[in-house]
């Protein structure tokens, strides 16, 4: 039982880690490409999309980690599990600090609505994004360093 939850923990998070990556050097360079109205709508919509999905994910991966530092308590790479789940911490603080407010903000706009500053908005909240990105691939990278 004990395999299966470290397992499915790792892929979950190893998942999550590859959407965020995909935000990050895909997505958003796709979305850069496209003409204003049709790159700000982009954006919305990936707003309220993942804006719905990543908090449950977020959370998820943080209680999955717990789980595991607690079942697997005084094992030789509990230290390393624990530190990964300290790193998904800050990874939700930072969402919620810094993100999530952006993020709120952006869903809600139209090309009849969005301010002047979208596109420095926007590109706030990429900078942070890529932060945060750096912070849940040393959750990952640690995390799986503790199954060896």
């Amino acid at each position: 039982m004990f395999d299966a939850l470290e397992v499915f923990t790792t892929v979950s998070i190893g998942l999550m880690v590859g959407v965020e990556l995909s935000v990050a050097f895909v997505m958003n360079r796709i979305f850069h490409a496209l003409p204003d109205d049709a790159n700000q709508q982009a954006h919305s919509h990936g707003g309220r999309m993942l804006g719905a999905a990543m908090p449950v994910w977020y959370i998820s991966s943080v209680v999955l980690v717990a789980i595991w530092a607690v079942a697997g308590w005084g094992d030789a790479g509990t230290g390393l599990v624990v530190t990964s789940g300290a790193l998904l911490i800050v990874s939700v603080i930072m969402s919620l600090a810094l993100l999530v407010p952006i993020n709120n903000r952006g869903k809600t706009w139209t090309p009849e609505n969005r301010p002047a500053d979208w596109k420095q908005q926007m590109q706030r909240w990429e900078s942070y994004h890529y932060g945060r990105v750096a912070v849940i691939v040393a959750a990952f990278a640690v995390l799986v360093a503790s199954l060896v």
